[in-house]
């Protein structure tokens, strides 16, 4: 008992010197700032302390959010994380922005937030600009270097963090290490998430937890991210280690570059760091929140002609490489045609299996039945050993646009470009060179092997979809992936997919034809072509396997929209099961799948969309395999969803 009594003594006397040195450090001068959400719910606060450090911290209807966290950079030059004085401070002025998107969850945008600039300097005149905006869904914040000293200056370090209350839970997925994997191509943010974790668990590996990362604060959930990566930046991430619920910002592994390439932002003169993005409210303001493409870039310009979202069949995902063959992309072009879908993907080795001259002949083949090709490339040069084909065709601008102007005379509509493995700014500058080139051609771009995009497919609106995700290519290679896909699939649309596109390459209906035992149902297969959110959205169904689908799937897939108009979140949690409805023209169409291995009830309210008059329903039927197809009320309708099953409703 002395010895258990003895233990609480030290266990308190340690956290009041722990909770006392914190205080000290935070310790605000007699000026703080603040900038509240046009709405008022919203409140960051920014001060320094008694040493020039700078701190913030959020509120949310009068709830911590992020308490105290730092804010500040160190520079080869500079170290600017402390002696720092707010030395101006703007007046509180109105952002409002207005954009289209194709490729996204709502085709018109809408952005209000109230700003504030800050002006930080220490005592040789070197410093900072600090932005905040915060909109009624989230905080954004970045930081501007200007002035004449920065010019050349290299950051060595970023000191912005993020401190979650200790009850807080988190669903992260982890950094794969650099060069790890596949032939040395990771990272490609194609990992498994870490669940409603405790804050603070400190990632495995030591490198580090990806964007989005998903929070909850009792009734609070929080996504953060960035945005507006413009090649000045490297591609951040966050730290492995959090103690105390404190996240910070972390820089790429040294090996994620390109050769010869640069690691850390350098600055060739005025610059912004990209904006650090909170979104933060209920379930429903993440999955309906445009947040991180609202703080991208506009648009750049482009042929509106060229600018084509669909569908696309694609035989890899079922056969593999042994079959990128003439004729067997033929029959996956008459099967895109026969389902009225816009695209054909040919993958690997196309110029090996099957060279231009003929694919120029499937192109012109296509272009009859009204379908579009999209090719593969390998976009590695020696800093992996893949060895698929076309290789190194895209290292240099010289060869890129030779390349692309070729193509682009043959017919071919796009471009998936796959094994980039790395966030180091080099790498950033690659993607965006490879967009601005593809964008001169008029060639629709597809990345795999991937980084998060970031906001990319606004200010690049060809960019029609990213890979970033553990996607069902996955779920053929292994059974592990396939038990695991149905939970993995309700996290997506909070996380991965909240803002930007995602090519899951989702939908298959029959079978895998692999050793793989599929553990989805058909009718959750179906949903997550509504679901999941992609500029072109590769399916991963067959023709063989198409055959075996009762015709009013098939013409419910024929008709099924390319673009959304609006968004509503209908319920759901993270690994669980999710209900999302997505607008086009008259109709909304409500998908819903259960992610957990046991039967589940949902109950849906019809009456809260507005001016519908019908509802068809499509989910599982009595056996596995089948569907069923029922018209509802449009009331408050109960549904009996199978384990790992799902559903989709269209309402008229």
């Amino acid at each position: 008992m002395l010895t258990h009594l003895l233990r609480l003594k030290y266990k308190w006397l340690s956290i009041l010197v722990c909770g006392m040195i914190a205080l000290a450090c935070t310790s605000r001068t007699s000026t703080e700032y603040a900038v509240s959400s046009p709405g008022n719910r919203l409140r960051v606060t920014i001060w320094e302390d008694t040493i020039g450090a700078l701190w913030y911290s959020v509120t949310r209807d009068g709830q911590t959010i992020i308490a105290h966290s730092s804010l500040g950079i160190i520079q080869e030059e500079a170290d600017l994380s402390s002696g720092l004085t707010i030395v101006g401070v703007s007046s509180t002025e109105k952002v409002v922005d207005t954009y289209e998107t194709l490729n996204a969850k709502r085709r018109l945008n809408r952005y209000s937030a109230n700003q504030r600039v800050f002006r930080l300097r220490n005592a040789d005149d070197k410093g900072f600009d600090l932005v905040f905006q915060v909109s009624d869904d989230g905080i954004a914040f970045r930081y501007h270097f200007i002035g004449p000293d920065n010019q050349g200056i290299i950051i060595k370090e970023e000191l912005t963090s993020f401190r979650l209350p200790i009850t807080a839970k988190a669903w992260l997925q982890p950094v794969a290490p650099a060069k790890s994997g596949w032939e040395q191509t990771n990272p490609s943010y194609e990992e498994h998430y870490e669940q409603g974790i405790p804050v603070g668990t400190p990632e495995s590996t030591n490198t580090g937890w990806i964007y989005p990362a998903l929070f909850q604060v009792d009734s609070t959930w929080l996504l953060l991210t960035e945005s507006g990566l413009d090649g000045r930046y490297c591609a951040t991430r966050l730290r492995p280690e959090s103690p105390d619920g404190e996240y910070r910002i972390g820089f790429p592994d040294p090996k994620e570059v390109m050769p010869s390439g640069g690691l850390l932002p350098v600055s060739d003169g005025p610059f912004y760091s990209p904006w650090r993005v909170l979104t933060i409210g209920s379930l429903a303001t993440i999955v309906e929140s445009t947040l991180g493409l609202d703080l991208a870039e506009k648009a750049i310009v482009i042929d509106e002609d060229v600018l084509k979202p669909g569908k696309s069949a694609w035989s890899w995902i079922n056969s593999k490489d042994d079959f990128i063959v003439y004729e067997e992309q033929k029959k996956y072009i008459d099967f895109a045609a026969d389902m009225n879908w816009q695209y054909c993907l040919i993958d690997v080795n196309w110029d090996r299996n099957i060279g231009y001259e003929k694919i120029k002949e499937l192109a012109d083949y296509a272009a009859t039945k009204n379908v579009g090709l999209l090719l593969w490339y390998n976009s590695a040069g020696s800093w992996n050993t893949v060895n698929y084909t076309p290789k190194d065709k895209f290292l240099t601008s010289e060869s890129r646009n030779e390349e692309f102007k070729r193509i682009k005379a043959m017919g071919i509509k796009g471009v998936k470009i796959d094994f980039f493995g790395g966030d180091g700014k080099s790498v950033i500058q690659y993607y965006i060179a490879i967009l601005e080139d593809a964008a001169k051609h008029g060639l629709l771009v597809n990345f795999h092997g991937a980084t998060l995009p970031r906001g990319w497919s606004r200010t690049y609106p060809h960019l029609m979809t990213v890979e970033a995700v553990r996607g069902f290519e996955m779920v053929t290679f292994g059974q592990e992936d396939a038990d695991k896909q149905a939970s993995h699939a309700t996290i997506l649309p909070f996380t991965r997919n909240a803002f930007d596109p995602m090519d899951f390459t989702p939908m298959n209906l029959h079978k895998i034809y692999t050793h793989v035992k599929r553990r989805t149902t058909p009718a959750f297969e179906l949903a997550t072509s509504v679901l999941f959110l992609s500029g072109i959205q590769h399916y991963a169904e067959s023709p063989e396997g198409m055959e075996h689908i009762p015709e009013n799937i098939q013409d419910f897939l024929r008709a099924l929209p390319n673009s959304w108009d609006d968004v509503r979140f209908v319920s759901g949690f993270p690994g669980k099961d999710v209900v999302i409805a997505r607008r086009a023209d008259n109709r909304w169409y409500i998908a819903g799948i259960n992610g957990e291995a046991k039967e589940k009830e949902m109950t849906i309210d019809l009456r809260q969309f507005d001016g519908m008059i019908k509802a068809k329903l499509l989910t599982d039927g009595q056996e596995f395999g089948t569907f069923s197809q029922s018209i509802v009320p449009l009331a408050e309708t109960t549904l009996n969803l199978k384990p790992n099953g799902g559903f989709i409703m269209v309402l008229e």
